[in-house]
């Protein structure tokens, strides 16, 4: 086995490996004075099971090409299988045709990565679950929910009857379903209203959150536009208590942590799938130990299903 790490989140690589008890291979990535990536493998891999952690967070369209160059470059070093270990998947959201003339670029992506040589794809919590299907090659797509649910319960005893979970859009209620299940906690939804790529409007709260601590849950976040009109509208119609939120990805700059700071939410639980997962009352939980058994488990040729229960 062999794990090789891109730029994107090299921190995350070595958490990974040091679960697995192995080391970083010896790659070389860097540029040339015009902006081109340039990679160079210093260590034999022929016939190796690779697997190269790179998430395709921003700068995405760097980190995307990085990726594919790393995976020419094992291929073409003869490397036995080719494994791509993306966190986060980039460009998930353009999924569908929602407007005319526009692409399907996750497709695109899939693509991209198929030609490349990749042979195996292991990712978390893409924005629709569908993308798997983009792939003509296995997917092996892994949740956040059993690292967040026992960091709730454990941690911050989010459970029972006090607790409501809140999906802050429509689409997102069959995932804050599962959160409520497992918390033993009612479901509420928060009707909104998207007027650009920066700004949400939420509209009304569907369901009782008066009194209760509330749990927003959504799959990402970039400008923490959603959560915020969320819990805004929530702590001023809802008359609820505490307000938490929880994202899979919290992909945000300097804005979205100032947003979420001065926004009724008391702290974001995220996932360290991403190098921007952090701030003030940003709560990034560790998803090394879940992506290093998932490897683990693929290179002796063992199911990763348990690693989906909780």
């Amino acid at each position: 086995m062999k794990i090789i790490a891109g730029s994107a989140h090299n921190q995350l690589a070595e958490d990974i490996a040091a679960y697995l008890q192995t080391s970083i291979a010896d790659v070389t990535v860097d540029a040339f004075p015009d902006g081109e990536t340039f990679v160079q493998i210093n260590e034999n891999i022929r016939g190796e099971d690779v697997f190269i952690v790179q998430p395709t967070c921003p700068p995405t369209n760097h980190n995307l090409m990085e990726l594919l160059i790393m995976v020419d470059a094992a291929r073409r070093a003869s490397a036995g299988r080719i494994t791509a270990v993306m966190p986060f998947f980039g460009y998930a959201r353009q999924d569908r045709k929602d407007k005319s003339r526009v692409p399907i670029t996750a497709k695109l992506v899939a693509n991209l990565i198929s030609a490349a040589g990749v042979n195996r794809v292991v990712t978390m919590d893409l924005h629709a679950a569908q993308i798997q299907g983009f792939f003509d090659i296995p997917v092996d797509h892994l949740y956040a929910r059993p690292v967040m649910v026992k960091y709730l319960k454990e941690e911050l005893n989010m459970v029972g009857e006090d607790l409501v979970v809140v999906s802050p859009d429509v689409g997102g209620v069959k995932n804050a379903r599962f959160y409520s299940d497992a918390l033993g906690a009612d479901l509420a939804i928060v009707a909104k209203h998207r007027v650009s790529a920066t700004k949400v409007e939420a509209t009304n709260v569907i369901g009782n959150v008066e009194g209760k601590n509330v749990f927003l849950i959504d799959d990402m976040t970039e400008t923490g536009g959603t959560l915020c009109a969320a819990a805004k509208i929530l702590s001023e119609q809802g008359g609820c208590k505490k307000i938490f939120a929880g994202v899979s990805h919290a992909v945000i700059g300097e804005t979205a942590r100032k947003r979420i700071e001065n926004s009724p939410i008391e702290s974001l639980v995220t996932t360290n799938s991403v190098p921007q997962a952090h701030g003030s009352n940003v709560i990034p939980l560790s998803v090394a130990q879940l992506f290093g058994e998932a490897i683990r488990r693929i290179h002796n040729g063992e199911s990763v299903t348990s690693l989906f229960d909780l």
